[in-house]
């Protein structure tokens, strides 16, 4: 071509998962705190488990979605469907990848409606430590900054600018100097890279090796690698609370599923499949 085809939808794609990611990011940290804060320290894990198992389910349900929008044309509601002479298994066929988009988007807003009626806060259930709360630990900053004199504690210029700042870097410094914290942070950015990473190129693996579409590429993926991991995850919370585990014996149990996991992953250097014979790559021309 003399001209390469150039489009901004890109930008329009960006901004909308900025946006989502904005509005899906206070659901984890401030949804576990308010269970954390508000349930029994023993149901806890149970809730927890429940969440981030109901969390798996929907990209679960997102592959599926996607292998039916794979299917329908991407122009469709714009053209004859008789008109069109390709179908999903041809090179050139291109899925309706934004009608998920559409649908998923009015689902969260639907969704999100309930939110609005939460109350800002609940009644602390009785045993419950009120120092083990997000609330009791507010409490107790509030009292050691009053204990401050003000002779011996004059603010900074950037403290008074900026308080929100000042004070989300304190609680920064404090949470990154938890070594046990620090610690499972760094092992789950390994855990979910790697867990990316496998579900991100096993469709496309699918299509190449074994010649699938991508509608029941999304399809197999969906159904096979996602709901293993959610069943996981409440099975896990479930034998946290019937053995009501401490913080060294969860450690002890996490440490022992992932040592076992990372070892049955080993078995995929013995499975695949030999490459496709294409002149000039992996044979001669001859």
């Amino acid at each position: 071509c003399g001209k390469e085809p150039s489009s901004y939808m890109w930008i329009y794609i960006l901004l909308g998962n900025m946006l989502r990611g904005i509005g899906e990011t206070p659901i984890t940290p401030l949804g576990i705190s308010y269970l954390d804060d508000f349930a029994k320290e023993e149901n806890v894990p149970v809730y927890v488990a429940c969440l981030h198992t109901i969390a798996m389910m929907g990209p679960m349900f997102g592959f599926l979605l996607g292998s039916l929008c794979a299917k329908l044309y991407v122009d469709i509601g714009f053209v004859d469907p008789g008109s069109i002479t390709i179908t999903p298994q041809d090179s050139r066929w291109v899925g309706a990848w934004w009608l998920g988009f559409l649908i998923a988007g009015t689902t969260n807003f639907l969704s999100a409606i309930p939110f609005c009626f939460l109350p800002k806060s609940l009644k602390i259930p009785e045993g419950a430590s009120n120092d083990r709360s997000s609330h009791g630990l507010l409490e107790n900053m509030g009292a050691t900054k009053k204990k401050l004199s003000p002779e011996n504690s004059k603010p900074r210029r950037c403290q008074i600018m900026c308080p929100f700042l000042s004070d989300f870097c304190t609680s920064l410094k404090k949470v990154l100097s938890n070594r046990m914290y620090f610690t499972f942070l760094c092992c789950s950015l390994l855990q979910f890279s790697s867990f990316i990473g496998f579900l991100t190129y096993k469709p496309k693996y699918m299509e190449q090796q074994y010649g699938q579409s991508t509608s029941k590429s999304n399809f197999l993926i969906g159904m096979t690698s996602l709901p293993p991991v959610g069943i996981g995850i409440f099975l896990g919370g479930l034998i946290m609370k019937k053995y009501k585990m401490s913080i060294i014996e969860a450690t002890k149990f996490s440490f022992t599923m992932s040592f076992l996991a990372y070892a049955i992953s080993f078995l995929h250097f013995f499975v695949g499949c030999d490459n496709y014979a294409v002149a000039g790559m992996t044979v001669s021309y001859e």
